[in-house]
Parts: structure tokens; sequence; C-alpha cells
């Protein structure tokens, strides 16, 4: 279970979706909607109403004058009804 999900996406776009109740996830490649969210309750014990997975495109750099690729992946967007949070220590 813990595999699933890697760690949470903690960036400027997805602070403004926590007011919603709604949290991003970075999750593995082959992991489907029914395994995250009982991941999610195995790790914050809270019960997602919602997962919606989308993928993370891979993008090209060029740095120090070599060129190579960044990231890519899935990531997960977690709905929680009012009232529920998961805090990120």
């Amino acid at each position: 279970m813990t595999n699933i999900i890697k760690n949470p996406r903690v960036t400027e776009k997805a602070s403004f979706a926590y007011e919603h109740n709604v949290y991003t996830f970075d999750v593995a490649a082959g992991a489907n909607k029914t395994e995250i969210k009982k991941a999610i309750f195995s790790l914050y014990k809270v019960k997602p109403i919602g997962v919606n997975v989308l993928p993370i495109p891979k993008k090209d750099t060029f740095s120090r004058g070599k060129a190579g690729t960044k990231g890519g992946g899935r990531k997960a967007l977690v709905y929680l009804k009012k009232g529920d949070k998961i805090e990120f220590v």
C-alpha cells in the first residue's frame, strides 16, 4: 500500500486546492483509483470521496551543454468531504 503513494505534491497550484479539500499526490505508474483510495485511507485515516489520476508529461531539458529529460509519471487529485483534512508534517 505504501509504495502506491510516493509523496504529496506540494506546489503553489496544489496549495490553492487545499481550500476546496483537494490534495495532490505523486503516485506509482501502475496504480488505479481504488488502490489509491485504499492507500490514502491506510496512511491518513480519511476516506476520499473521489480520485482523479492525471499523467505528468516528460520534459526535455538542456543544461551545461547536455540534453536530457525531466521526470514524468502520474499524479492523483484526491477529493475529501467537507471537514476532513490531511496534515503534511
